[in-house]
């Protein structure tokens, strides 16, 4: 029998209302779109030794609201949470000689909004600090704030004005110089220093240069990635993830960026600076992830695909499939009441 969670969250919002928990100084109303979002999964039969996977799974923030939410399997898991980003997975396990295949489907709601800041408004307001600003100023593994990337983030801002300043031209750097390219090896990693180097990359490559630099000037600055929206379709498959990154700012907060969308939209430059469409699905956050219980392999990269082990190494083979479809406003199921109750019985 096929054991299922459901967990629901989210606040249904009038389209053109003020979105409460936004950034101070952000401009209102904000753009919407409501979407159903399909992840599916196929573990394949792994054969003799202990299997752990682990998938992860959206949660409700200021700009999403994820409701409806359903996984079903064969197999049984339960929800964690790693202990630094605090991302949410669903962690699945099979002891035993011998692990037949299973699939795994997850479906959800999207309410997603545009995230955009009024940068004209930066320092007239008070905005909480981060408990993780002091994290977004570190180094990851593959983006260092020393070097050759510290080297090129005092070229571009040693001239600044201000913070905000500094991460404009930081902005205008990473679009001008960089290209979006996925051809030959190489890209795809979020490798700071191959991106600084090869000058091409994905949107994974883009946002790690753009984050070493900002946090090599001292300014924190966040990983974030999930899936895109296509904007010219109400429904059909999506091929791949989508990352993006923010900055923080004091007296305005986390200002959105998605500069491998402004190379792709050159009309769209000077919106990807101060704001992010609706047009997408955040997952998690964070880069060199530990997850919970702790993985044997090394820290993940990222989280947005599902991450499995065999006997303590890196088991190869699972495969998904995504996809998505509009929904209209009258098949919104999310209430204020099931955000209440997903907030008080939401995995830790």
């Amino acid at each position: 029998m096929k054991r299922v969670l459901m967990v629901m969250a989210g606040v249904v919002v009038c389209a053109g209302a003020f979105i409460h928990g936004r950034t101070a100084g952000e401009t209102a109303p904000a753009a919407e779109r409501h979407f159903e979002f399909t992840y599916e999964v196929h573990v394949p039969a792994p054969g003799a030794g202990d299997l752990r996977v682990w998938i992860p799974v959206p949660v409700s923030s200021a700009y999403q609201e994820i409701s409806d939410l359903k996984i079903e399997s064969p197999v049984t898991f339960k929800r964690t949470r790693d202990a630094e980003y605090g991302d949410s997975f669903a962690f699945f396990e099979e002891k035993g000689e011998k692990t037949g295949a299973f699939d795994v489907k997850m479906r959800f709601e999207v309410l997603r909004h545009e995230h955009r800041v009024n940068l004209t408004a930066a320092g007239e307001h008070a905005v909480k600090a981060d408990p993780l600003l002091g994290r977004f100023l570190q180094a990851d593994r593959l983006v260092p704030i020393d070097g050759k990337i510290g080297e090129l983030s005092s070229e571009y801002t040693q001239t600044g004005s201000d913070n905000l300043d500094k991460a404009r031209r930081t902005y205008e750097y990473v679009v001008k110089t960089m290209k979006y390219d996925k051809t030959g090896e190489g890209w795809g990693h979020g490798d700071a220093i191959w991106a600084c180097t090869a000058k091409r990359g994905n949107c994974t490559d883009f946002h790690s240069l753009f984050i070493g630099m900002l946090r090599a000037a001292g300014i924190p600055a966040k990983f974030e990635i999930g899936f895109p929206i296509p904007a010219d379709k109400t429904s059909g498959d999506i091929g791949g993830y989508h990352c993006w990154a923010e900055f923080f700012i004091d007296g305005v907060g986390w200002v959105p960026v998605d500069a491998s969308e402004a190379w792709k939209h050159p009309e769209l430059h000077d919106y990807f600076f101060g704001a992010h469409d609706a047009n997408r699905v955040q997952f998690t956050t964070g880069r060199d992830i530990r997850l919970r219980p702790a993985q044997k392999g090394e820290l993940l990269n990222y989280a947005v695909y599902p991450y499995a082990e065999l006997g303590g190494k890196v088991f190869e083979g699972v495969t998904t499939h995504f996809a998505f479809r509009d929904l209209p406003a009258g098949e919104r199921k999310a209430t204020a009441e099931n955000a209440r109750r997903a907030e008080d019985t939401g995995a830790r």
